[in-house]
This record gives C-alpha cells, structure tokens and sequence, in this order.
C-alpha cells in the first residue's frame, strides 16, 4: 500500500503577471521553466525521488508485468523480408537486445515471394547493414532516424538522435568497401539519397523546430558548400520532401495545419527547377503523386477544394492547373486519407463509419476495389511496397484482438497471402477476447463511438460493473484506431475493459468530425470524453470508483481539461507529456512550434476572442480549490520539444496548492517527447504506469 505519509516537494511560489487581451493571470510557476537552473533540476529529481517512494509497494507488480510482456514476445524474431532491386531487406531482433538490426540478403532472379526466415537460424548471405545496439553504446537515449539505400544498393545513409531532441546527424557508408565516408550532417530532420546515389537530400529546422529549409549534399563535398533547394518563410508552414516511386520527381511538400502546397522537380531534368502543382490558398489542403496512365505522365491530386472529405482528381503532369479529371468524387462521410501510385495501378486509403479501408484503384475509371476483412473492427493499410512493379502488394492489418499481420495480395489472382502475423506466446487465442462499438450521447446530442476490447471469460460489459481504462485523444485529426497491444493483455486478463472514446478532434467519423473539436469548438472534445465516461457508468460497465483515464501529449490537454470538469467521474487519470499549460505555450511565438499550431487551437496572442475562450479551458489556468481530484499521475520528459517538461511540472505544482491530495510526476532526465528509448526500456516504463492505473482500479494485489 502507498505510503501517504511522504511528504511532496513543493514548488515555491513566485509569482508573475501575464496580461493579454486587458486580462491578467498570476503565474506562480514559471521559473521553472529554466531548464539549466540548478534548482530547477533538482526540483526535478526530488518529484521522482517521491513518485519513486510513493509507487515502492508497486515494484513487484511492475516487475510481474515487465516479466509478462517478455513471457508474451518472441525476443529473437525476424521481420518480412521487403524486395527493393537486387536484395532482400529486412530488420531482427535478438533476445536481450534493446534496438533492431537492419539486414539484407540477396534476392535471386524474378522471385518475388519473400523468403521465410526462422527466428534463431542464420539467414543465408546474411549482411548486417546496422545494429542499434552498437549505435546506442555509450549513450542513454537512441533513436534511428532516416535508413535509407541507394537504388544500385551500393550505399546507406542513416541519422541518430542520442538526446531525444528530435535532431539527427546523419552518416554515410560506402556497401561496396563497408567504409564509413566522411560525410557527416548534423542536426538535420528528413534524409534521403537522391535516385542516382550521389547526393543526400535533408532537411533543417528553425529556431522554433520548424522544419523550414530542404538542402542538397553531394557526397565528398564540405557541408557548408550544400545547396538551398528551397525555404519556406511562413512561419506557419512545415516543410517535408520525398521521391515518388517512379522515380520521376522530388516532391516538396509545405503544410500549415489547413493549407497546403507542393512543388515538383523533374529528376529527368538535370537544370529543372522546383514548379508549382497548384498555388496555395487558405484552407485547401492536397497532396500529389505520379502516375503513368496509358503512356502519359499524370498526377493523382487528393485535395478538400469544395469537398470537405477530400476528391480525388488526375491531371497532366505537364499542366497540373489545367484539366481535372475526376477519379473519385466526394461522398460525405467519407474520407479520402491518401493515395500512392504503382506502374499498372493505385491504391487508396480512406475512412467510413469509423473504420479505416484499403482499396485498389483503376487510374483509368477510377473503380475502386476495397479489400474485405471480417471483423467489424480493424485497421487495414498499405506499407511496405518501395517498387514502381511487382506482383505482390503488401499490407498490414491488425485490430484489438488480433496482432498485427503481415498480408500480400497477390495482384493476378487477387489472393491474400499471410506472410507472417506478430506471436503471442503463451497461448494466445484471439476468440477469447471480444470487442465492440457503442455510442454516448454528448451534451449537444451527437453520437460519440467508444470502442471496448474485453477478455470474454470475464463477462461481457454491463453484465456487472468492472474497472475500465478509458483511452482518449481527439486532436489534429488524428484517430485513434484499433490495434493490439501485447501489454494491454496484462490489463484484460485482470478484469480491465479498455475503452477507446473516440471523441471529437479526432478523424474517426470524417473530416467534420476534426472541425467540431478544434479552435472555438475544443471544448467538445472534452466533453464528449465526459460523455463516454458517463455512458460507461450509467450503461452499467463500470463506476467512476473503478475508471481510470488515460491520455498523452494533446490527449494529455484532454486529461487535465477532464480533471477540472468532472473529478467526480475518474479514481485517476494517467496525463502522458501532457499539454497542460497550453494558453503559456500558444501565446509565446519564440517557443518551439507555437506559431504553426494557431491554426488549431487558435491564435490567442492576437485575437481577444480565442484568448477568452482557450483560458476557459486550459488546465493550469482552471485548477479549482473546491473539489476532490482523483489520483493523477503526470510523466514527461525533460528533452521533450513538443511538451515542454515544465507544463506538468507547473500544472503539478498548482494542483498541489490548490489541496489535491494525491498528485504524482515522473520525469525521465534523457529522453524526449516519446519517453524512453530501448524497447526494454519501454517496457518497463509501461509497467510503471499500468501498474499504477492497476492500483488505482484497486486491482494492485
């Protein structure tokens, strides 16, 4: 049991007005955000010296739930070999191992069948391109960035990250010799080898961890002698490049949150020069890719002009303002998400009652052919498919009860082939574990899907009230779609029903499903959460004595918005690099990536009516003294870029002052926004925070 004797540290209170608008907040907390201060540092260590005292009696369970995820996973495995050119590419664990390995072999012939390789036998030619763990050595944190060969396969480039800074150095080996070149390009983001294997493209950051500017390296050359392609001075707009996979063109891709354009440059062309596809304009977003269609050169367009769920449209590359065609029109509801190009075909990707599909797409007609699966809830995508022409186009397909599957149609005959699904060790059988779809009714009558994933043996849900770990998101468009966990079985096989409020922000139900809960709509995406929580209690599921919620970076925002609003409906919420002082942040243009997020929450800096309406919901602003929050537990990551360290740390320190009871952060002092690096490492972080929602759900013995 917790020792609630502990004393917590506190922060002391100095306090600075902020005025905006001819309104003014007293902000007690904001030294802490001098991340180089002494004392700053050691408030950090002493707010886990006590989330470790507090959490001691947990060590066993964390320890039995680390055990069970190793006892579950398959240590040494191999991935599905991936064909690009003459070699077989594909990545492999080993047991102990915190990082993959990246390998290849060489493939023989026209065979395009992938081999089948055995966990703990040899490969046959066998050649170790790069270890993680060898890179990791030395260092606390690690993260492989770019990995990428030349199309002759001669080279690789790959860029680490050892601070969690989201800033990589990239490096160069020659395959032919094994020697590293001396190329070395630091604090870079994107990376890729031009077509011919001669160049490196990258791109680089701004002050405020924009990526702005898209460079050309030639190998061999000084890196200050690198050339501009292109820079983007909107501060608003991120930039991002790729290759099309006919090889044809660099697409330069510049995006705010709701606008959008891209450039082309004819790689045919040795003197082409970036050209426009279509001229930006406010609140058209698109994206483009090369097709050839009955021998001429074309560009598939999916675009949201005068259709909300985004068309889909052909025209010459030649002339890409000029003639449209259509290939697929816009149907409300929905979602186009994305098109990629092949020789002979295309496939798309899109959203429809909640449900993400995958299709084949005639380039000629514009036909499209889903492809069927029969479970009523899944994720299907297309990946892994790096050539203009093969017979084989790859798939994964996973959902909440079933591990991710590796399927290839095969293109003449249609057929699915199952080239490998993730094992589950120790039994796993999918059947025993159910899932469903219901909805919640929100306060202004819209229906709001929650997905429940359960271990049937237990009970359905609602036969008798049992604890609930409820999930949630909901911004930026992003859906939190179904996909399985190896550690959620930890939860499940204990009694826990997960749930999934798929609330609005998110992309489940369309693209209106994004607009009414972004700007002056966010409040619906918190209580839409609040719905599904009292969906759950009154449906007879759970009670709020027996619910934990959980949510992470903006669904952290979601956490903290959901603790002033409804305390009474949660025994604890679990706040991931939580985005808790979001109106500090957003009001400060020199803080990293404020500026290219006003076109989602709003710009509070200038505009009096968004100031109002985000103080009205924003956490650290709203902390109430005259109720009783549940327990809270708050992780972050001192080098985190996108959630400072010190929005917790202040909402923290706030909560304690204004009388909650039971207030918790851990903050990991060598890793960045995605915590930390290893999947061990990982592993044992995620028992820490299960094992504390299982303490919470009074199911810790």
């Amino acid at each position: 049991m917790s020792d609630t004797s502990i004393r917590p540290p506190v922060a002391a209170r100095r306090p600075v007005t902020r005025t905006h608008h001819g309104d003014s907040f007293e902000d007690a907390y904001e030294w802490l955000r001098a991340k180089e201060d002494a004392e700053v540092t050691a408030h950090l260590e002493a707010e886990n010296t006590y989330t470790e005292a507090r959490t001691a009696h947990l060590e066993p369970l964390r320890e039995a739930l680390f055990q069970e995820v190793k006892s579950r996973v398959l240590e040494t495995d191999l991935s599905v070999p991936t064909r690009r050119g003459d070699w077989w590419y594909y990545s492999r664990t080993e047991e102990g191992a915190q990082y993959g390995i990246q390998c290849r072999t060489a493939a023989v012939g026209d065979d395009w069948t992938p081999p089948v390789l055995e966990p703990g036998t040899a490969v046959p030619g066998e050649v170790v391109l790069l270890d993680g763990n060898a890179e990791a050595e030395g260092h606390e944190f690690f993260s492989l960035g770019a990995f990428d060969l030349s199309d002759d396969g001669t080279r690789m480039l790959w860029s680490v990250d050892v601070e969690g800074s989201e800033l990589y150095t990239v490096k160069v080996r020659d395959l032919s010799s094994g020697e590293r070149l001396d190329d070395v390009i630091e604090n870079t983001g994107q990376a890729f080898f031009t077509p011919d294997g001669r160049s490196v493209i990258y791109t680089t950051r701004d002050e405020a961890w924009r990526p702005d500017t898209l460079w050309l390296h030639r190998l061999g050359t000084p890196v200050g002698d690198d050339v501009r392609l292109f820079h983007e001075a909107d501060e608003r707009f991120w930039l991002g490049a790729g290759i099309t996979r006919s090889r044809r063109y660099l697409v330069i891709g510049l995006g705010s949150k709701i606008t959008s354009e891209e450039l082309l440059v004819d790689l045919s062309d040795p003197n082409a020069q970036p050209r426009v596809v279509w001229p930006r304009r406010e609140g058209v977003e698109y994206s483009v890719d090369h097709a050839v269609i009955d021998g001429e050169d074309r560009l598939l367009i999916l675009h949201n002009e005068d259709a909300l769920d985004f068309e889909l449209v052909s025209v010459a590359a030649s002339d890409p303002q000029g003639e449209r065609r259509v290939l697929v029109p816009h149907t409300p509801g929905r979602r186009l998400l994305d098109v990629d190009c092949f020789r002979d075909f295309a496939t798309v990707e899109f959203r429809a009652d909640g449900v993400p599909h995958a299709a084949l797409l005639d380039q000629r007609t514009g036909k499209l052919d889903p492809v069927e699966f029969d479970e009523p809830l899944y994720e299907a995508y297309f990946s892994g498919n790096p050539e203009w022409h093969a017979p084989f186009l790859r798939m994964g397909y996973t959902s909440f009860a079933t591990p991710p599957t590796v399927l290839e149609l095969e293109l003449a005959t249609g057929e699915k082939h199952v080239r490998k699904q993730q094992p589950v060790l120790g039994g796993y059988e999918s059947s025993d574990y159910g899932q469903q779809r219901v909805w919640a009714t929100a306060s202004d009558g819209v229906q709001v899907p929650i997905s429940l994933i359960w271990k049937r043996s237990l009970g359905e849900p609602g036969a008798r009230p049992r604890p609930v770990h409820l999930y949630g998101y909901g911004s930026y468009e992003h859906s939190i779609d179904p996909g399985f966990s190896v550690m959620r079985l930890s939860m499940l096989d204990r009694g826990v029903v997960f749930a999934v409020a798929h609330v609005r922000g998110g992309g489940e139900m369309g693209r209106h499903w994004y607009e009414d809960g972004k700007e002056l709509r966010k409040r619906n995406t918190f209580t839409d959460f609040i719905a599904c929580g009292r969906h759950l209690v009154d449906t007879g599921v759970t009670t709020p004595e027996r619910m934990v919620a959980e949510g992470g970076s903006a669904g952290g925002l979601l956490m903290g918005a959901v603790a002033n609003l409804a305390p009474e409906l949660f025994a604890g919420i679990l706040a991931g690099v939580p985005f808790v002082d979001a109106l500090t942040s957003i009001l400060d243009p020199s803080l990293p990536l404020t500026v290219v997020e006003w076109d989602e929450w709003g710009d509070p800096l200038h505009d009096a009516e968004v100031y109002a309406y985000m103080k009205g919901y924003t956490p650290y602003e709203n902390i109430r003294t005259d109720v009783a929050y549940p327990r809270i537990l708050a992780m972050t990551s001192l080098n985190d870029t996108r959630v400072l360290y010190v929005e917790p740390a202040k909402w923290v320190a706030a909560l304690r002052h204004a009388g909650a009871s039971d207030v918790l952060m851990k903050c990991e002092m060598s890793a960045g926004h995605g915590g930390v690096s290893g999947r061990y490492n990982a592993w044992r972080e995620r028992a820490f925070e299960l094992a504390w929602m299982l303490d919470v759900l009074g199911l810790a013995d």
